[in-house]
């Protein structure tokens, strides 16, 4: 028997001071994952095997849009050693079409598992072919013949929203959301600001995270059950079984998710469920187990991509000593060929509406349209980096064109640590931070006193040196009830994660999770927790590996994802740990005759506070309880030792006529500052020194935390100089692969120095926040040093997010402004 305790605040649950003891929270214990691991003794689900399964090629179209006129599959099916096929129609038969997250008319679009009709980018499956071997399915799948009918292409947002060309018919038109954010009152902003800057256009290119292990699946059939298995590396199986069971037509009891390592997500393994569903079909159809892994050219192709935005006409209002009064845009999104996850990238940036900033007065009219590339997903940073580049690069270009100060400006608008826990425009409330002091410490390690001097040295050297900054915020722990700011009738709001801790019959302390890690160190942290509340040793402490729904706890939004496993994954843990230790003072009082409070629990025991010496190891206490009940008094009788546990954090349905609530919880921030040193004469530079500082409240594992600093950077520097998915007019991508698309090797790092602020978080169980998203800063730390480097150079605004070594050139050469000041 599991006992259950749902917990739900009507208010924040505010850590204590007094509730803060010395223990291995905090501290840099050896994580349980590494043993394994660097042994080579992880198991992923490539590494799982069956007798007699098949190998599953996905036939990929070579158009960005046409009409699948017919498919020949008889060459193929004739080679020796194919087991089957499958093909869109059969798709259209066996299946219902995913459901649509938006309102019309993007909720009208039809999205299958495989290609029906129409093909809409470059890598869309059109059909599958299962043969003995990886090698031979592709073979097979090369000699399927598909007869197509090129249709007109759309490449880009602008040209999408012209609704010249429609990809999906159903829906009518290629706009998938549309709507107006307005906040404050931005014409009287405008009114009473000493200078209006108008920006023509800023655009935040399309890149994705790519993580060492694409993306793939087992999947088994039980005839007997109608049970599907899928050993995968999905990260979000409970969101995938609510898509996938419908299309289906089948429960979600019937979707069982197995994973244990899993190589990186940063969530590309989110929106999997047509390539899932499609192995489902095939593993039914052909009464033997098929598996899928993902080719990196098809990751980069077809798997899913980071938001591409634009922003328009963006106008700002500021006084004349640099205060910000709000500004107001036109925001245009590019999600590819089907929304999928969309449009929720559509209201998560509201998060963070004004960055780190106090202005009050912001109006965003934002539109998401479909367009021949591939379909987007949520990815590290999702929605809130783009928005999060956006206000950075308002102040600094505001900063460069007015003569002012950035870090003056900044420290001059940043939100103050004083006013926290501060309420945004929007109705988020930012829980604790300390933005200007995480802006000393960075400037500080980055030597930003002797930055004049290092500029001069530059030039003695035919250089120039820029300095920028990042700053930004990793907002963690959704409130999905920001989904009916986009649409009313959706039924989802807050958010919950459970976990269970048991007590067993040998005195085994286990832990199982209803989080889905993929590299975060979820088993270490977890055992962190567990071991300060029971007093014992994290090496006391065993935390099953991986995610099996079928017995883990599960609840609605469990996975790992939206920087949040601290607060939910760790607050489940604390509560279901707490639940255990108050059972085991239980059962020892009730052999002591004692109560609970006259008993403590240390060194793995539970002893009288006392009398040290009348103590029950924790075995014993796990025998008694399963094993010898008939001792323990009748009022301790239920006691499993065997507690469950979900955490629900303090949500409320957001107001859908003003668009205002508090859409997360946890707000850790990011300061990143740079300097680079281009060279006039080609556009090539270097980052010459980083540093970045980081505040998550309680951090539980420094060197982990740390590690999330460095992958996040990592992250920020690949998008900021090469990584981007180019797309030519007729909608081929252009970077399928890594020796197109550069991701930063370790030799591609700059020097770097970190800092860090703990700033606890008083609406989270342990103070901490989620954090891992905030390589946004790294971003437009690049830009705005780029921007400063090259003012002496006609004064260029650096408009694109990412800025290769053409790019620069092309900024030297040509120096973009697409700016206006206007002022009273």
């Amino acid at each position: 028997m599991t006992e259950t305790q749902t917990q739900t605040r009507t208010q924040p649950l505010v850590v204590e001071r007094e509730e803060t003891k010395p223990g291995f929270v905090g501290q840099n214990v050896p994580r349980k994952e590494d043993k394994r691991l660097v042994q080579g003794e992880g198991v992923f689900f490539d590494d799982v095997k069956r007798h007699g399964m098949g190998y599953v090629h996905f036939v990929r179209s070579p158009y960005a849009h046409a009409k699948i006129k017919s498919i020949d599959l008889t060459k193929a099916m004739e080679l020796g050693g194919v087991y089957g096929t499958l093909t869109g129609d059969e798709v259209a038969i066996l299946t219902d079409p995913f459901f649509e997250l938006s309102v019309k008319p993007g909720a009208d679009i039809r999205d299958y598992a495989l290609a029906v009709g129409r093909v809409r980018h470059v890598g869309e499956p059109v059909a599958a072919v299962v043969a003995s071997s990886r090698e031979l399915a592709r073979d097979a799948a090369d000699l399927v013949e598909v007869d197509y009918e090129p249709l007109p292409v759309l490449t880009t947002a602008a040209e999408a929203l012209k609704d010249e060309t429609i990809l999906h018919d159903d829906a009518g038109s290629n706009v998938v959301w549309q709507g107006v954010f307005d906040w404050g009152d931005w014409e009287g902003a405008k009114a009473e600001a000493d200078h209006v800057v108008t920006i023509e256009r800023l655009h935040f290119d399309r890149f994705s995270s790519t993580p060492l292990e694409c993306a793939g699946a087992l999947v088994e059939y039980n005839r007997g059950t109608g049970q599907w298995t899928m050993y995968c590396n999905h990260q979000m199986p409970g969101i995938g079984a609510i898509w996938m069971a419908p299309a289906l037509r089948t429960g979600i009891d019937k979707l069982r998710f197995v994973t244990q390592d899993i190589g990186g997500a940063f969530g590309n393994k989110i929106c999997l469920h047509p390539q899932f569903v499609a192995l489902c079909l095939l593993a039914r159809k052909l009464k033997r187990p098929v598996q899928w892994t993902e080719w990196r050219t098809d990751q980069h192709t077809a798997n899913a991509h980071g938001n591409e935005r634009t922003f328009l006409d963006v106008e700002v209002a500021v006084r004349a000593d640099g205060t910000l009064l709000g500004f107001n845009c036109r925001a245009l999104d590019d999600c590819g060929a089907f929304p999928r996850y969309e449009p929720l990238g559509c209201i998560i940036w509201a998060q963070v509406t004004p960055g780190c900033y106090r202005w009050r007065n912001i109006r965003v009219d934002f539109t998401q349209v479909c367009t021949n590339k591939s379909p987007v997903s949520p990815n590290r940073g999702y929605s809130r980096m783009q928005h999060l580049w956006l206000t950075e690069r308002i102040i600094d270009i505001v900063a460069h064109e007015l003569e002012l100060d950035p870090v003056e400006v900044r420290k001059r608008n940043y939100v103050r640590t004083e006013d926290m826990p501060y309420e945004t425009p929007n109705g988020c409330v930012y829980d604790s931070g300390d933005y200007a002091r995480g802006l000393d410490l960075a400037l500080e390690l980055i030597g930003y006193e002797q930055l004049e001097e290092k500029r001069r040295d530059a030039e003695e050297r035919g250089r120039l040196l820029g300095f920028g900054i990042g700053s930004t915020l990793d907002s963690g722990t959704n409130n999905f009830g920001q989904s009916t700011l986009l649409n009313p009738e959706l039924q989802f709001s807050g958010n919950n994660e459970v976990a269970t801790v048991k007590l067993d019959i040998f005195g085994e302390i286990v832990v199982t999770l209803g989080t889905v890690p993929q590299g975060q160190g979820h088993e270490t942290t977890a055992a962190q927790v567990v071991s300060d509340i029971l007093a014992c040793s994290p090496d006391d402490v065993t935390v099953r590996p991986g995610h099996d729904t079928y017995w883990n706890s599960n609840a609605g939004f469990s996975g790992t994802y939206a920087s949040q496993f601290a607060v939910t994954g760790l607050g489940a843990v604390k509560g279901a740990a707490d639940m255990l230790a108050s059972q085991i003072k239980r059962v020892a009082a009730g052999v002591f005759g004692a109560t609970e409070d006259d008993v403590e629990l240390a060194e793995g025991q539970a002893r009288l506070k006392a009398n040290a010496e009348a103590a029950i190891p924790f075995m014993g206490i796990g025998a008694i309880v399963n094993a010898n009940n008939a001792i323990l008094p009748m009022d301790v009788r239920d006691v499993t030792l065997n507690c469950r546990y979900v955490y629900v954090p303090p949500f409320q349905l957001p107001d859908f006529e003003r668009k205002f609530g508090n859409l997360t919880l946890t707000y850790a921030s990011q300061v990143h500052v740079c300097l680079v040193e281009i060279d006039p004469e080609t556009g090539v530079y270097d980052i010459v020194d980083y540093a970045a500082v980081d505040d998550c409240g309680k951090r539980i594992h420094p060197q982990i935390v740390e590690g999330q600093v460095h992958g996040a950077t990592a992250q920020a520097l690949g998008a900021a100089t090469t990584e981007i998915f180019a797309y030519d007019d007729e909608g081929n991508l252009l970077t399928p692969n890594f020796y197109d698309y550069h991701v930063p090797h370790a030799l591609d790092m700059p020097p770097m120095q970190n800092g860090y602020l703990e700033s606890p978080s008083p609406f989270t169980p342990l103070g901490a926040k989620g954090m891992g998203e905030g390589g946004g800063a790294g971003i437009h730390a690049v830009c705005a040093a780029l921007q400063d480097a090259l003012k002496s150079r006609g004064k260029p605004v650096v408009w694109r997010s990412c800025n290769p070594y053409h790019q620069v050139w092309q900024y030297l050469q040509e120096p973009p402004r697409g700016l206006e000041v206007s002022g009273r």
